[in-house]
């Protein structure tokens, strides 16, 4: 079953990683800009956090445009698009 970006958010919480506010907002904000399902952001959160270590809202915000430009659409097809970007 595929988690919502705020179950994805929790999990992630969870394991230590912890967002300020405003990147909580920002990642939302990302999400209906783009109109972007749930399974692209968590792709675009998960890519940001293992490319820059941390949570970085404009990193998260080019990767999640190029990601629903691209109309990549699962987790798997981009982390592929992430190793041929070189972010891996």
């Amino acid at each position: 079953m595929k988690k919502t970006t705020e179950e994805f958010l929790i999990d992630l919480e969870n394991k230590g990683f912890k967002f300020q506010e405003d990147a909580i907002g920002f990642i939302y904000f990302g999400k209906k800009y783009t109109d972007a399902p749930d399974e692209l952001v968590n792709s675009a959160i998960e890519i940001t956090l293992k490319a820059q270590k941390q949570f970085d809202s404009s990193f998260y915000m080019s990767i999640l445009e190029r990601l629903h430009s691209q109309q990549i659409a699962s987790r798997k097809d981009a982390l592929r698009w992430m190793e041929k970007q070189g972010l891996a």
